[in-house]
């Protein structure tokens, strides 16, 4: 498994190791040795599975109180995929991260806890998998608002198709400071 370091420190790009033949493929998508060894002792305790069109815009969402760090891969189709360090304190505070994941490429995105994650569905369907560490919890659910100026994403769809709560989730400066994580060094 090849492991990169994105340009937000603590997210990483993990491109697993696929077997081919002329029969298809086979890989890993997860094995808790490997990814101990490789430094990220990880512990899943539910796995969630979307479903998204072309054009599907789902985020930015996180949990707080209750973090999650989340695995994320896609099954079928592709996906622009994001993370955001919405920690306060933290010297990346509001800077993102992106990546193409597809069904195609094996990746998989690790967003720790205190980041906010949404994609954009390119492809004309994509089955989108998420392994969490922690339950979703109702009361902590939180989102940014997708076209946050702060944020500037440069998403590759100009009008995604939005959920009510995606579309009108608050952007990051108007969120209280009690309702986002702490940064520790």
């Amino acid at each position: 498994m090849k492991i990169t370091e994105t340009d937000l420190p603590g997210c990483l790009l993990i491109e697993p190791r696929v077997f081919g033949d002329a029969r298809g493929s086979f890989f890993e998508s997860f094995n808790q040795k490997t990814y101990a060894d490789a430094g990220l002792d990880l512990r899943f305790v539910q796995n969630n599975v979307s479903v998204s069109q072309r054009g599907v815009l789902r985020g930015l969402h996180y949990q707080w109180p209750n973090p999650q760090g989340k695995l994320v891969s896609v099954l079928e189709g592709e996906v622009y995929d994001v993370a955001v360090d919405i920690r306060r304190g933290s010297p990346h505070f509001g800077r993102w991260t992106a990546a193409i994941l597809s069904a195609e490429n094996h990746r998989q995105l690790w967003i720790p806890e205190g980041f906010a994650h949404g994609f954009a569905t390119l492809s004309e369907r994509a089955v989108f998998v998420y392994q969490c560490t922690a339950l979703y919890d109702r009361a902590a659910d939180a989102g940014i608002r997708w076209n946050d100026a702060r944020l500037a994403i440069d998403w590759p769809v100009a009008e995604p198709l939005l959920s009510d709560k995606d579309a009108s989730a608050p952007f990051l400066d108007d969120i209280a400071a009690e309702r986002l994580p702490g940064y520790i060094a």
